[in-house]
C-alpha cells in the first residue's frame, strides 16, 4: 500500500509540473515551442549508430557502435524567440579500427542557433517558425536553415522540419545538405507522450563534384518510434530509427548510415 502510495505521489508531481520545462517529445524532429523569456534548459545528447570498420586482428569487417555528444543550453530570449549554444563532441571509436566512417552529421566544434516562432499556438491554422543555426568544428563552416511547420489535434502533434545545409570545407570542398524530418507525438498523459519520427540526409558535394553517387552521400531516410517522459522540470526523450532506404544494402567499413540509429535526449529546466 505504501508502494502504491509513494508511485501515485510522484506520478501526481510530474503531471503538476510539466509546465515547468519545454521538453523534445521528437528527438530529430523540432516542434514549434520555445522557451518563455528569461528561462534557461540545458539538453544532453546522446546518439548511437551501428557501422562497420575493419579489424586489426582479423582484417575482416566487424560491427562497433560509435558515439556522439551534443550539450545545449537554451535561453528564452523573448516571446517565441528562442537561443541555442552546442557545444559537440565525437570521440575516437578506437584507434586500432581502419576505414572508420565519419559520423553522420556531426563533429567535435560547436553551434549557435536560433529559433522564432512567428505568432503564438494555434493562433495560425498552422503554426510556423524559422530556425537559423552556424556551425563550427574541425572539418568545416556550416550554415543550417529549417522551416519548421506543427499542427496540432487535441493531444496529438504533428510537425515537419524542411531544411537545407551550406557546408564550407577547410579542404576546399562545398556541400549542399537536405535533412528534412517529419514526426507525429501524442499525449497518453501529460507525463508521458508516444509517438512516431523519421529524417532523411542527403549530401551534394561539388567543387569537385563526384563522378558517381555512392551510398555514403544518401539520401539515406530512418524512421522509428519516439517517447518522452516529462518529470517538470527534467525531461528524456528517446528515438530508435531503422534505416528505411536501401535496406538490403550490406554496408561496407567507411560508410556513415547504418541500419539502426539511437538518439536520447535529457533535458533540465535551470
Amino acid at each position: 500500500m505504501k508502494t502504491f502510495v509513494v508511485i501515485a505521489g510522484l506520478g501526481f508531481v510530474a503531471t503538476v509540473a510539466t509546465s515547468h520545462a519545454n521538453p523534445c517529445a521528437l528527438p530529430f524532429t523540432y516542434t514549434t515551442d520555445t522557451l518563455s523569456s528569461g528561462k534557461v534548459e540545458i539538453e544532453q545528447y546522446v546518439d548511437l549508430v551501428a557501422l562497420r570498420a575493419i579489424s586489426p586482428t582479423s582484417s575482416l569487417a566487424q560491427w562497433y557502435l560509435p558515439s556522439a555528444f551534443q550539450t545545449e543550453i537554451e535561453i528564452g530570449l523573448a516571446d517565441r524567440l528562442e537561443l541555442g549554444l552546442y557545444l559537440t563532441f565525437v570521440p575516437d571509436a578506437g584507434e586500432q579500427f581502419a576505414s572508420k566512417a565519419v559520423f553522420p552529421g556531426t563533429g567535435n566544434g560547436l553551434k549557435q542557433r536560433l529559433r522564432y516562432i512567428f505568432a503564438d499556438p494555434d493562433a495560425w491554422p498552422i503554426d510556423v517558425g524559422v530556425y537559423g543555426e552556424l556551425v563550427e568544428n574541425e572539418r568545416e563552416i556550416e550554415l543550417e536553415a529549417k522551416l519548421l511547420l506543427q499542427k496540432r489535434f487535441d493531444r496529438l502533434r504533428i510537425a515537419a522540419n524542411i531544411s537545407g545545409e551550406s557546408e564550407l570545407y577547410f579542404s576546399g570542398q562545398r556541400e549542399l545538405v537536405l535533412n528534412p524530418s517529419l514526426g507525429a507525438t501524442y499525449e497518453l498523459t501529460p507525463s508521458f507522450h508516444l509517438g512516431v519520427d523519421s529524417w532523411l540526409r542527403g549530401e551534394y558535394p561539388s567543387n569537385p563534384k563526384p563522378p558517381t553517387r555512392t551510398f555514403g552521400l544518401g539520401p539515406a531516410a530512418y524512421l522509428g518510434p519516439a517517447a518522452m517522459i516529462n518529470f517538470g522540470r527534467l525531461w528524456w526523450a528517446v528515438g530508435a530509427y531503422l534505416r528505411v532506404t536501401e535496406f538490403s544494402h550490406q554496408l561496407l567499413p567507411g560508410e556513415p548510415y547504418g541500419p539502426v540509429y539511437v538518439r536520447s535526449m535529457i533535458g533540465y529546466d535551470l
